[in-house]
């Protein structure tokens, strides 16, 4: 069996026809992981936007979340840790989809390997804005009060918002590369075998001293994924 992680799809984010891509490259990968998978991790910015009401949710991705909930019944692990464009979800996922909600990091042993994962957004030291902007945006009390917003007025704001966000990082992260490699070092100095990060939409593997460190890269226009098995660690890109 085996582990299957990817991240940064950023659903809502393209044309109609780079939407469809990533849906069709989703289904692509979730039929592979039927075949010989029993554990998935979304590693963060599945969507673009996420912000559940107390009796809605977006209505764009619907097709994704019943992609989600057929695995989950079919027996396989969910785990979903959120990232920055995500980080706005109740508790539809784990009561409906069948999926596994985690905030920031989740640590796990698979394989007879420890494996510590995160989305990444604010690892790097530098990025002092966005760490004061993170705890802004996922203050308690400002989730509430943005919540009293009408769903047809705070959910095509929140896309704009989150797309300007994007195209900022997006020029600003690979900055923070040695950041995050140096940060995956760390965690395989704390005595993790492997570290896997998102976030950065560059995928990438290093083994120092004997240690797995993988950037998950991006479902956008790498499509690249991780796979865990008992006999090895893989970066692999889906082909059409």
């Amino acid at each position: 069996m085996a582990l299957y992680v990817f991240s940064d799809a950023h659903l809502g984010s393209g044309s109609a026809e780079k939407e469809a891509e990533k849906v069709a490259r989703i289904e692509q990968l979730l039929t592979l992981i039927k075949a010989d998978g029993d554990r998935l991790v979304i590693l963060g910015d599945l969507f673009d936007f996420w912000f559940e009401y107390r009796h809605a949710i977006p209505k764009d991705h619907h097709h994704v979340l019943f992609l989600l909930h057929d695995l989950a019944r079919s027996g396989v692990r969910i785990d979903y840790v959120s990232g920055n464009h995500d980080f706005w979800m109740g508790d539809y996922f784990e009561k409906q989809v069948g999926v596994t909600l985690h905030r920031d990091t989740l640590d796990i042993e698979y394989a007879g390997k420890r494996i510590h994962m995160t989305h990444g957004d604010g690892l790097a030291r530098a990025d002092r804005g966005y760490r004061l902007l993170k705890r802004i945006l996922r203050n308690r009390l400002n989730i509430w009060l943005y919540r009293k917003l009408p769903p047809d007025w705070a959910i095509p704001l929140a896309k704009k918002v989150s797309g300007t966000s994007r195209d900022y990082t997006s020029k600003r992260d690979p900055e923070f590369v040695a950041d995050y490699t140096a940060y995956g070092r760390r965690k395989l100095a704390e005595g993790f075998d492997i570290v896997l990060i998102g976030h950065l939409h560059i995928p990438a593997m290093e083994t120092p001293d004997g240690g797995v460190y993988i950037n998950t890269g991006d479902f956008i226009t790498s499509f690249s994924f991780v796979k865990i098995t008992e006999s090895e660690t893989r970066l692999e890109f889906l082909t059409t």
